[in-house]
């Protein structure tokens, strides 16, 4: 019997707000290239009033990935806490008008919707610059178990151990999906991350069925230098492990299992913002539909290719009807 839901996403429900700069704006604002970093509500006023023509687009990681889902046409549902602000209702309007479940009760009080500054440079590297605000909120009682029970995989993003009550959150709700024979895929999210949530990390693989990374990423958390060795640290384990390389593709693993999938092509790369995120977003659908994990590995690096190519971490176009002209669903 069909669950009710391909994908339950948790995620930190942010508003994204995007700007074209240069390398010369990056050093004038102190920010770090190419990577995320926590900042508080007066340094995302700031900064924001430093953007030039900012550009607000309903964003976080686990949200866009569903995104990518809507488009490609799956059933989901995503979890996540904003405020009863007016980002906090952009947010909420425009995953709904995506078709997704999304039904987490907005906090009245407290801090404001979280937003991440995203400076984009000519060269596509986005530096994130994220307050997290009414994200951090997410807590046990945000969680429906029907809907994990409902799901054939529950996802979370890496990024929700920044928040303690988040993370106890999605530490119920992976015992939740364990119980109720719910695949559980886990996003590394950030190569920051592993420093301060490694061993954590670690422990966390035995409770998953699935994990995302980018190559950086997967060689933070075993602390090698060389990708065969992260190759091989995850080959007892039998677990799937779907790692990301940039232009260079990804590789799928599982066990002995192994697929290397070439990026799929795009004319500019533009802003690679929500890269993994719709990489996520392909792989996810093609494991909750049936294909083998080499079609997976291609139907993320299809809708990768898409989002790389314009700004925005979600896509502007069906992914469902780029997948269908590429013959992979």
């Amino acid at each position: 019997m069909a669950r009710q839901y391909h994908v339950t996403a948790l995620g930190s429900a942010i508003v994204d707000v995007l700007g074209a700069v240069d390398d010369a704006f990056l050093l004038t604002h102190n920010i770090a290239k190419g990577v995320m970093t926590l900042i508080d509500e007066y340094r995302a006023e700031t900064l924001y009033a430093a953007f030039p023509d900012p550009r607000e687009i309903a964003g976080g990681s686990a949200a866009n990935t569903m995104a990518g889902i809507a488009s490609l046409g799956a059933r989901g549902n995503f979890a996540g806490k904003v405020k009863q602000d007016r980002l906090g209702g952009a947010f909420y309007a425009s995953m709904r008008a995506l078709g997704l479940n999304y039904t987490t009760a907005p906090a009245e009080s407290g801090p404001q919707t979280a937003c991440s500054l995203i400076a984009v440079t000519p060269d596509g590297q986005r530096s994130m610059n994220t307050y997290l605000g009414a994200a951090r909120e997410f807590a046990i009682t945000d969680l429906s178990e029907s809907d994990i029970a409902g799901s054939d995989i529950l996802y979370i993003e890496g990024y929700l151990w920044d928040a303690p009550t988040a993370k106890a959150a999605s530490l119920k709700a992976i015992d939740i999906a364990r119980k109720t024979g719910t695949k559980v895929a886990f996003s590394l999210s950030d190569p920051f991350l592993m420093g301060r949530y490694r061993g954590e990390f670690l422990e966390l693989l035995s409770h998953l069925d699935i994990l995302f990374a980018n190559e950086d990423e997967a060689k933070a958390l075993f602390e090698v230098g060389d990708f065969d060795d992260v190759l091989q640290a995850f080959k007892p384990m039998n677990k799937i492990a779907a790692i990301t390389r940039s232009e260079k593709g990804c590789v799928i693993a599982r066990g002995a299992e192994v697929h290397v999938v070439d990026a799929a092509p795009v004319d500019r790369v533009v802003d690679t913002t929500g890269a993994g995120d719709q990489f996520a977003a392909g792989f996810l659908y093609g494991l909750t539909h049936g294909r083998g994990l080499a079609d997976c590995g291609r139907l993320g690096a299809l809708a990768a290719a898409e989002v790389i190519s314009h700004y925005g971490a979600r896509p502007e176009v069906s992914l469902k009807d780029l997948a269908a002209k590429a013959k992979l669903i």
